[in-house]
């Protein structure tokens, strides 16, 4: 707790006075030639992402068809805690990984409708660091930092 409230004492006014001493003309959105290389991570993370929660799946189904293993009565009940540990993980890992997915195709979707970038709490346009970072954002910084 500590360190997060000594961040925000040193973020939080570096950031406020980098806003302040922008020019006056502050972007209100970005161009078109920003979205499209925004649109272009978020595609590649989605790709990625997709391609993750189908191996997730996959494991998942493996686990629950036991195959042979089963058949034989010398099954541990430690092996059987562990197997159901095991599925109870990658189905929680499935279920973020999920989560992300949507969370990207939202994006892509206020891209779509010009909204793409605004931070939700300030109005203000959200770095574009930030965006590559986490392009599913709909917080800036100082509304992120804000909130903790």
């Amino acid at each position: 707790m500590y360190f997060r409230e000594l961040l925000k004492l040193i973020i939080v006014p570096v950031l406020l006075l980098n806003l302040n001493t922008m020019s006056q003309e502050e972007k209100t959105a970005y161009s078109q030639e920003e979205l499209k290389e925004f649109e272009e991570i978020i595609l590649q993370k989605l790709a990625v992402a997709k391609e993750e929660l189908s191996s997730l799946k996959e494991s998942l189904s493996k686990k629950n068809d036991s195959g042979t293993d089963n058949t034989a009565s010398t099954s541990k009940l430690l092996e059987d805690g562990a197997d159901t540990l095991e599925r109870e993980s990658l189905s929680q890992l499935a279920a973020r990984q999920q989560k992300f997915i949507i969370n990207l195709e939202n994006a892509l979707i206020r891209i779509k409708n010009g909204t793409y970038g605004v931070c939700v709490d300030t109005g203000k346009l959200i770095a574009k660091e930030r965006l590559k970072a986490v392009p599913h954002t709909m917080h800036s910084i100082e509304a992120k930092l804000a909130k903790k």
